[in-house]
């Protein structure tokens, strides 16, 4: 069940190979649900009938969720991660299998009851953490390409304006990786002005596939007004002052835990 989230598992497996009574399956399930819950882990659907089973459902609670971000905003707040244009050194932290496991239970929380079928990520350094969320909701992760390989076949693009450096820039993405249709999770590890993620929304149209949420590890300040405004971030950056960087958390409480 923790290698396949949100996948019904049927009761019979359980059966077979514990060679157990079905009565005494659905108590232990009964005590392991319990446990998940008290200890916010998450939680069991168990369903009867013929055609019963129990999926797991990957949760987090709001103290660990508030000691991550307190975590890592004291890891980030260093002033020496300051780099060009506003932008922080986060590529240690993206690739500590700690912080990814942390990062990735956050995000996927947010969408881990709704019907998620795939999550998108820009490459290079949004593609860990993207992987992480997939794995929590057991989904398909697709990596969008600043340049088509060869080996992806034919692929759709679209041309987009960086807010942050306002270039012209391209995106591409195999007409085989995402069917029509598709609910989509869009993830990235660092938003400014938006028009990156923008684009990954505009390519969705393209394949005729669906949005359904925007997450990202960091919001950083920015100038202007956001290619888009409604996203979950896990922290906030400001690296506004010439010397300090202030790093403090984002929406993802407010938008995960609300009263």
């Amino acid at each position: 069940m923790l290698n396949h989230p949100r996948q019904l598992v049927a009761a019979r497996y359980f059966v077979e190979k514990y060679q157990s009574a079905k009565s005494s399956i659905s108590e232990d399930l009964g005590i392991l649900k319990n446990t998940m819950e008290t200890q916010q882990f998450g939680t069991l659907k168990i369903t009867s009938g013929a055609a019963g089973g129990v999926q797991f459902f990957p949760k987090i609670g709001e103290d660990e969720a508030r000691e991550v971000i307190e975590q890592l905003t004291e890891e980030l707040s260093d002033p020496s991660r300051k780099l060009p244009g506003g932008y922080l050194y986060m590529s240690d932290l993206l690739g500590d299998p700690k912080t990814l496991r942390n990062v990735g239970r956050m995000l996927a929380n947010e969408y881990v009851d709704s019907d998620v079928q795939a999550v998108m990520t820009v490459e290079t350094k949004g593609i860990p953490l993207a992987q992480a969320v997939a794995n929590y909701l057991d989904v398909p992760f697709i990596i969008v390409r600043h340049d088509a390989r060869i080996t992806e076949g034919s692929t759709i693009s679209v041309n987009y304006v960086s807010r942050s450096s306002e270039q012209i820039k391209k995106m591409e993405l195999s007409k085989r990786s995402l069917q029509k249709d598709t609910n989509v999770l869009i993830v990235d590890d660092f938003l400014k002005g938006g028009g990156t993620i923008q684009a990954m929304t505009d390519l969705l149209k393209e394949f005729e596939a669906n949005m359904i949420g925007i997450s990202v590890l960091a919001e950083g300040n920015y100038n202007g007004d956001r290619a888009i405004d409604n996203f979950t971030s896990i922290l906030k950056v400001n690296t506004a002052s010439a010397n300090d960087v202030s790093v403090s958390g984002g929406n993802y409480l407010e938008r995960n835990f609300k009263k």
